[in-house]
This record gives structure tokens, C-alpha cells and sequence, in this order.
């Protein structure tokens, strides 16, 4: 069982936490704010013994084996690093970081000190997604041609809310984006060529941010994502001899189809299997116990990459 100590109180760390009591490889023994009575709201709320004032505190706390980092984005950088040098395994909520730059010095930081590190794109552990990876390993596809995925929402515009708030990283492609840039990257791997378009929103965050990303193969990947409305937030994989389609939400537990050049349309996952930041608190419960210090299914050095690609889209539409 690893025992995982949280840092923040925010609504995904309410989640994790949540998603722990549905799991056997770890539970939640200590949560960090920076007021002491957020720690003690949210320890009541999950059952967490330990509660600290401070996210200096939670780290040092010895009877915390892994740090789940659920601050906003601009803060993932320096909370990772917190818990890495005190010696903890981390966890870091997506986006990983704000930057190429940030990403690259924790992971050396990680690796220096051999510690656990992975960001919690908690879409790459799903079950369906597990499937898709097994389908495309074994060539079921052919050839990728094409991937499509977009993640549109619609949000009230709040001048107090994150996603509107500049200085909170907001803006749709960090909070939003970040999932079809990392679908894509999982199916084609790193791109050769970044066009992107934006239009800002009443804060100058971007609103609405969509991405074309070329490979040396000669694969194209189209994405999209907005604050500005609701989406089908589906994905397809195209390739030459089948296509997959994932129902929507893609990044969410759900079904997809394989269908065939030739041949009858197979359904997997009807009923789409259940869970959702579980499966990534059991991949860093696997890899801990068996020594890896990062996960297959989530690498670092892809994490950068992604990281990268999401500076050059930002770049693009600078």
C-alpha cells in the first residue's frame, strides 16, 4: 500500500483522494494547504489523519511514501520539486508543467535522485485506452494516416475563475488542450511541424486554440479545444486498413469502435468500464514496487516532448 500524502484542497485533489478509496494499492495519510484549516475541511471529508499547515510540512512528513501534486499549473514546477527533494515519489497533475523548461529540470531532479516521477494524464491508464494501445502495438490499423480528437467545454465567463485567470495558468489550451496534444503524441509520437491558430478570451487567456501537427511519416494530427462551448469530445484514429472511433468523452472512461477497411465494425466496451484516477494511482503503486522510477505507459521523456509541443503551439499563436 503506498501512502500517499496530497498537496492542495482544490477539486482534483478531492477527486484523487476520492478515487483512493476505490483502489487496493494505496490510501491517502496526510494532506497539505497552505491554511491549516483547508487541511483539516479536507482530512475530515477523507478520512485523512495527517493535516498540515503547509506544504513544507506535508512533504517531510515521514509517513508519506508518494506526493500527488493537485496545485494549479503554475505551481507544479515548484511543488514537485518540493516533494522530490524531500525525498518523495510524485505525482503531477496535467498539465506536468507550464513549460519545455520546467518539465526538463524536474525530471532531472527525479532522475538525480531516484525517485518516482510522472504526470497524471489519468486518460493513458483507462482501460479502453489500454486497448487502443494493444491494437495499434499489434498493427491492427496499418499505417496511421490521421488522428482527430477535440476537448471543447463550455464555462461561464468569470474573471475569478481559473480557467480565466492568467495567473493561474488559465486558458483552454493548458487546462483543455493538453489531453488531444497527448492523445496525439501517443498514437504518432513527436511532431516535425506545429500550426496552430488562437483567439483570446475577455482576460487574454486563449479562448479557443486549434492545433495541426505534421509527422516525418507523414501523419497528420488535428485538435481542438475551446472554453467557448461544448464539443462532441470525440477522437478517431485513422489508418490504412481500419479506423477507430472513440465515443465521447475520449480522455473519459468510454467505448470505441474498430472498423475495418474490409470487413464488420467491432464494439469494444459497451458498457464502458468504470473508475477514473485510480488506474493511474495503481500504475504508480506498480512501478514503485517494482522499483521503476517511471511508468511505460506515461515516459518522461515523452512528457517533455509533449511539453515541448505545447510551447510551440503557444509560440504559434503568440
Amino acid at each position: 500500500m503506498i501512502r500517499w500524502g496530497i498537496i492542495s484542497t482544490g477539486g482534483i485533489a478531492s477527486t484523487f483522494a476520492s478515487e483512493l478509496a476505490h483502489t487496493d494499492s494505496g490510501i491517502a495519510v496526510a494532506v497539505g494547504s497552505r491554511r491549516a484549516a483547508s487541511a483539516e475541511a479536507f482530512g475530515d471529508r477523507f478520512g485523512i489523519p495527517n493535516r498540515h499547515g503547509s506544504y513544507e510540512a506535508l512533504v517531510a512528513d515521514p509517513e508519506v511514501d508518494a506526493v500527488y501534486v493537485g496545485t494549479p499549473h503554475p505551481m507544479h514546477h515548484e511543488d514537485a520539486l518540493l516533494a522530490l527533494r524531500a525525498g518523495k515519489h510524485v505525482l503531477v497533475e496535467k498539465p506536468f508543467t507550464m513549460n519545455a523548461a520546467e518539465a526538463v529540470e524536474l525530471v532531472a531532479e527525479a532522475r538525480q535522485r531516484e525517485r518516482f516521477l510522472m504526470e497524471a494524464m489519468w486518460a493513458r491508464f483507462l482501460p479502453h485506452m489500454l486497448e487502443i494501445r494493444r491494437l495499434l502495438a499489434d498493427g491492427v490499423l496499418g499505417d496511421i494516416v490521421h488522428v482527430i480528437a477535440d476537448h471543447c467545454q463550455w464555462f461561464e465567463e468569470d474573471a475569478s475563475h481559473r480557467l480565466f485567470a492568467p495567473e493561474l495558468g488559465g486558458g483552454a489550451l493548458l487546462d483543455l488542450g493538453i489531453y488531444p496534444v497527448s492523445f496525439a503524441s501517443m498514437v504518432l509520437g513527436v511532431p516535425n511541424r506545429v500550426e496552430a491558430i488562437a483567439d483570446p478570451a475577455f482576460t487574454g487567456v486563449d479562448a479557443q486554440t486549434s492545433i495541426l501537427l505534421g509527422y516525418e511519416s507523414g501523419a497528420h494530427a488535428l485538435l481542438s479545444c475551446t472554453l467557448r462551448a461544448v464539443g462532441s469530445t470525440r477522437a478517431s484514429i485513422v489508418g490504412t486498413d481500419a479506423r477507430i472511433e472513440i465515443d465521447g468523452a475520449f480522455y473519459q472512461p468510454t467505448s470505441f469502435t474498430l472498423i475495418p477497411r474490409e470487413g464488420e465494425p467491432q464494439r469494444f466496451f459497451e458498457t464502458p468500464a468504470e473508475g477514473g484516477l485510480r488506474h493511474e494511482a495503481d500504475e504508480v503503486a506498480r512501478c514503485i514496487e517494482a522499483g521503476e522510477l517511471e511508468s511505460p505507459g506515461m515516459p518522461l521523456d515523452e512528457t517533455v516532448a509533449i511539453m515541448r509541443t505545447m510551447d510551440a503551439v503557444a509560440a504559434a499563436t503568440a
